[in-house]
This record gives structure tokens, sequence and C-alpha cells, in this order.
């Protein structure tokens, strides 16, 4: 996700001339790698086609980067000027303080049936959907090519496969066999990926936190003992390793294996790096499910616009603009009707990995209130869990703790 603190406006500024006129502004974050690519660009194309149709209404985009338009969204919320609409990473705070509309009431009912069924869920709070889904993401294993012709290993369906490739190429001089990044950037994506892996989560079936469990524990007690402990995640402890520099450390042909996200191809692809992907490894066999990640849409009940946004939400969200975002920024749709298209499109089978992926993906619990805290906390703490002596059940128990405080507190 960028990082650049690009801040632009798009689209008219004022109501225009007649009172029937509406403005309408949304906050959205950046997608783009540079100025040449900002997300600023898309927007402003989707909005020129849609105000030329719409004359009566004008769209107000301010695009800020993934660390700010968070931030960005609550100060406007706290100081009483909510935007009409937010695309953002998170939804629920708003909807439990009743701030949102409901997806039903914006949304025709062909345009939120095409959403994907695990987003929609994921977009609810109750059993009732505010956040809908703007873009997606999954996980598979990438793996080094030459690294593993040189040394003549398969691709790993299994941990223990995944070890012993890892073993293979440590004796070979590699820097980091396999990239572990627990560091505080994205440490909840790796660390969910291992425990879906080891058929775990972070919550059970009843959507309960269930971060301690049985089968976490003896995730992270393996990490531990078969790959940190053994030499296998290269120089930087895991816990302090990010996610961002393990895919720079892989594009530089330093790593042999990582768990990646699709823009870890353009990124590879570019410094010459021949890699393939394969699904992620489970303890016995091929993980059952993946780590899938889901980017929100939400409109605000305050400015009172709800016509007009849902209007130009079932505009936003039709096949073609679906398409034409996912494509630019090598993500995956979020409705079904753009992700057929896409799965039998040419020009996308490099995303045909995560798209087969997508269908048994699970999601971050973003519907309950208490996952930002939750989620930093994991961040924090997680990667001491594999640290040569750490306790795993210590570690994962001080989490399951500090998630329940949070969940009595919401």
């Amino acid at each position: 996700m960028s990082a650049l603190g690009l801040t632009g406006v798009l689209g008219g500024c004022g109501t225009g001339g007649g009172s029937s006129d509406v403005t309408l502004r949304l906050v959205a974050a950046d997608y783009g790698t540079g100025a040449a690519n900002s997300s600023e660009k898309y927007w402003s194309a989707l909005v020129d086609r849609y105000e030329s149709d719409h004359p009566g209404v004008k769209i107000d985009v301010s695009v800020y980067s993934w660390n700010d338009v968070d931030r960005e969204v609550k100060e406007m919320v706290d100081a009483g000027d909510p935007p009409d609409m937010a695309q953002i990473g998170a939804y629920a705070d708003y909807a439990a303080e009743g701030r949102l509309y409901r997806a039903g009431d914006l949304l025709s009912i062909p345009v939120q049936a095409d959403f994907l069924s695990q987003l929609s869920v994921a977009g609810e709070v109750n059993s009732v959907q505010y956040g809908m889904p703007f873009a997606a993401s999954t996980r598979v294993l990438f793996y080094n090519k030459e690294l593993f012709d040189e040394a003549g290993l398969t691709p790993p369906a299994t941990w223990d496969e995944l070890a012993e490739n890892a073993e293979a190429l440590k004796e070979r001089g590699v820097t980091y066999p396999y990239a572990l990044p627990l560091g505080p950037e994205e440490a909840q994506a790796e660390a969910m990926q291992w425990m879906l892996s080891g058929d775990g989560g972070y919550t059970d079936l009843g959507d309960t936190y269930a971060i301690d469990s049985t089968e976490n524990v003896e995730t992270f007690s393996w990490l531990r003992d078969e790959l940190v402990g053994k030499g296998l995640t290269g120089p930087v402890a895991p816990g302090k390793l990010d996610r961002a520099k393990a895919f720079e450390a892989f594009a530089a042909g330093d790593v042999g294996m990582l768990n990646g996200h699709p823009s870890l191809m353009e990124t590879a692809g570019k410094k010459g790096v021949k890699y393939g992907m394969v699904p992620t490894p489970g303890v016995d066999g091929e993980s059952s499910s993946t780590l899938g990640v889901a980017d929100w849409m939400m409109a605000f009940k305050e400015p009172g616009h709800r016509d007009q946004v849902g209007d130009f939400l079932d505009f936003v969200y039709s096949e073609k603009n679906v398409l034409d975002f996912s494509r630019e920024y090598n993500l995956l749709p979020v409705t079904g009707s753009a992700s057929r298209a896409m799965a039998a499109s040419e020009q996308d089978r490099d995303l045909a990995p995560f798209l087969d992926q997508l269908p048994a993906s699970e999601l971050y619990p973003v519907g309950n209130m208490s996952w930002a805290a939750v989620n930093a906390e994991i961040k924090k703490q997680i990667g001491k869990a594999v640290a040569p002596g750490g306790s795993p059940a210590g570690v994962l128990g001080g989490l399951q703790a500090a998630a329940t405080r949070a969940e009595s507190a919401g």
C-alpha cells in the first residue's frame, strides 16, 4: 500500500448554480506507488464520467496515503464534519456508533447482491451490512525459482517440506531461506496466515477470540523450534522484520520463500526475479484456508445525501469500474460479476492464483469493534512468540487476555 502522503482534491468545489445541486465528499486511500499511478488519477477519471451524466451532482475526492487516511477521517468525524463517504481500512467503530447508512439503504438490490458473499458477511455488524468491500487480496507462497532450481528443490506443500527446503537454501548461503515478517508493520497478516495453515485462527466458529487456542500455540511453537530456532529465517529477528523489508529482500534475490500478496509480482518482476507461486503449505498438506484482506467503503448519515450517495456507489461498483481499479493496482475484485470477468480474461492470468484462493479465504474479524485494539497488540507482541526461548503459550495467552478486555470495553 502507498505511504507517500499524497493529498488531492478532485471534482467540483462548490454546489454549483442551482439550489438542487449537491456536492458529495469522498475521502479515499491511495493505492499507488507514486504520482504516476496515484489513486487520484483513478478517481479523477471515474468522477469525470459520472458528473458528465449527472449535472446536478459534484464529487469532491480527497486522496490520502494509508499512513494518514484513517486519521483524517476520524478527525473529520470528531469535528462534526464527516464526509459523505470514506474508503478506508475499517468501518465497525462508526457502524457501532450509529453513524453509517446500512448498505441496503444505499445500493440497488443487484449491486448489493453482487458482492462476494464472504466479503458481505465481513462487512456486517450484528448481521447488518454497513461496510461495503472496495478492494481485496489473498496470500500465496512465493518462491525464488532460480534458488530452488540451483538447490534441486520443489515447492513445498507441507510445513515439514517448507522447513526441509529452508534448510537446503541455508546450506547454499541464502540470506533469508524463509522470510518471516512478524514486525509491527503487518505482523497480523503473517501471523493469521500461519494460524490458518495450522487449522487455527484469531477467532473460533462462533466468532469469539481464540488467539491462545491449542492449534495456535502448536503453530507458533513449531515456528520457534523448526524455523527460527534453526536459523532458517534470516539475520533479522522476525519480530523486527517488516513486510515491506521482506518484500524488498525477495526482490533483491535474497529470499527463498515468503508469503506474499499480488503487489509482490510487480515488485519482483521489475527487479528481474523469477518467481513461482503455490498455495500456502499447511501442517499436513496444502492449507485449506488462506488469509483474505479487504478494504472498505462506508457512507455517513450526517451529511444527509442518501439517494445521491447510493446512485454514485452503484456507479462505483459497476463491473467496468471494479475491473479497472483491480487491474490498475493488482488487486482482486469484490464483486461476482467482475471476478467472473477476470477469471475468464487472459490479461488477468497472473492474478489467477490469488483469485482461486479468494472463495476459501478468511478475513480479519473486522466486524468486531475490538479488532482495532487487538490488532495493535498483535503487532506489538506476536514476534516475541517465536523468539529463541520465547513462550508461545505465554504470548498468545497475553493477547487473548487483551482481546477479552477489549471486547468487554466495547
